[in-house]
């Protein structure tokens, strides 16, 4: 009202993972050995955020180490639509607070699926983007190659705003992509009539909850309905445990100034995490890095052929875990896991580093979120939000709100 406008984010409430640093207050990554950590300056996403003029609420909760499982002396993120079911990974906090209304928006990281993990459990959109779009500096790393960081919010526009408020080159993170940042918000209502949507049948429905199944079944025939044309692509094969040995190697790592001198401080399945990894050999790493280096060339030869390609995000519904459990040994926490492969629809897009966004598209019988993820070609975010934008204006499943 005075005139002093700064920014697209004015006096909009936002709050971030407690994985970035803030000046003058703890950022603990939900760890023990941390607890005292109170970083001197703030990361380049919240700085970018304040300049935009966002007001920062707050911390938001993450499993340790933003891995699976938390550290048995903080509290456990709660699923806003169900206190008894999975929250999602280590974005949790930022999910759940966005979904309960907590925040407008709110920062994740993703680096095998935590911010899409948990914005599909939580009914809100994911968008992760490009590797290296977003700067990484005062960032706690997981696992520095694979890890990304992005926006989570109750719609693809405004997943759109928050993303050209953070992203950018920046001198303190060599990693991050030069060049300027295009609007998100331009062309964001064109529609998607001609676009070309890529969907693996047997990837996107195998090994998929019926319920999931159809949700995505109504996803396409809406984008079909839109003008959007899909076609059928064949993704390459893709390692799994490659993802998983180049994230825990790199996890050792990130932790080599407390770990293993400070071992006892880490929670039980996060120790046994970085024990388990810390055996890996060079030759082993190698292999999986030639394994992503494979997949990702064979991933773009797909992408050439469509504008953008269609998926489930999870392969179910968030399932039920307690607090207790999540907080329990190895053993303990991977046996609530459903069978299957929960981060199938993830991991291949972390070791690409493309762009994707995930939002609601549907409810179970027990009333839990459905989530749709697309993924983009590099640095075409802004063809994520039009998509996603497209979507929402012809349903309501992202106005649905948890009655917390």
């Amino acid at each position: 009202m005075a005139g002093r406008y700064r920014g697209p984010l004015h006096g909009v409430p936002i709050a971030v993972k407690d994985l970035c640093f803030t000046k003058g207050f703890p950022t603990m990554g939900g760890m023990q050995v941390l607890k005292n950590h109170v970083p001197a300056f703030d990361a380049t996403v919240v700085s970018r955020l304040a300049a935009a003029g966002a007001v920062l609420l707050g911390k938001l909760n993450t499993a340790e180490g933003a891995q699976a499982a938390y550290h048995p002396d903080f509290e456990v993120t709660l699923n806003p639509w169900d206190t008894t079911r999975w929250a999602g990974a280590s974005s949790s906090g930022s999910a759940s607070a966005t979904a309960a209304g907590l925040c407008f928006g709110a920062l994740g990281t993703d680096t095998l699926g935590s911010i899409r993990f948990p914005s599909a459990c939580c009914g809100v959109v994911g968008l992760k983007p490009t590797y290296g779009r977003v700067s990484r500096f005062g960032v706690l790393p997981l696992a520095e190659s694979l890890d990304h960081i992005g926006p989570m919010a109750r719609s693809s526009k405004d997943v759109a705003i928050i993303l050209a408020s953070i992203a950018g080159s920046d001198v303190n993170d060599p990693t991050s992509l030069p060049g300027s940042v295009p609007s998100m918000l331009e062309g964001i209502e064109t529609g998607v009539s001609g676009l070309r949507i890529g969907f693996d049948e047997e990837y996107a429905t195998q090994g998929v909850a019926a319920g999931v199944r159809a949700a995505v079944s109504d996803v396409l025939a809406l984008m079909e309905e839109l003008g959007a044309h899909v076609v059928p692509v064949q993704l390459p094969p893709f390692d799994r445990s490659a993802a998983s040995l180049i994230a825990g190697t790199e996890a050792v790592l990130s932790h080599s100034s407390t770990y293993p001198s400070q071992r006892d401080l880490y929670g039980p399945w996060f120790r046994e995490y970085l024990d388990r990894y810390s055996m890996v050999t060079g030759a082993e790493y190698a292999n999986a890095h030639n394994a992503r280096l494979k997949f990702q060339g064979a991933f773009r030869r797909v992408m050439a052929e469509v504008d953008a390609l269609v998926c489930p995000t999870m392969p179910f519904v968030g399932f039920t875990a307690s607090p207790e459990r999540l907080k329990g040994t190895w053993d303990e926490v991977n046996s609530l896991f459903p069978p299957g492969d929960t981060g199938m629809f993830a991991r291949p897009f972390n070791m690409s580093g493309s762009p994707t966004i995930c939002f609601p598209c549907g409810f179970s019988q027990e009333g839990l979120p459905y989530s749709v993820q697309f993924v983009g070609k590099h640095l075409d975010e802004a063809l994520l939000c039009r998509i996603g934008y497209a979507y929402e204006q012809m349903t309501n499943w992202h106005i649905r709100h948890p009655s917390v």
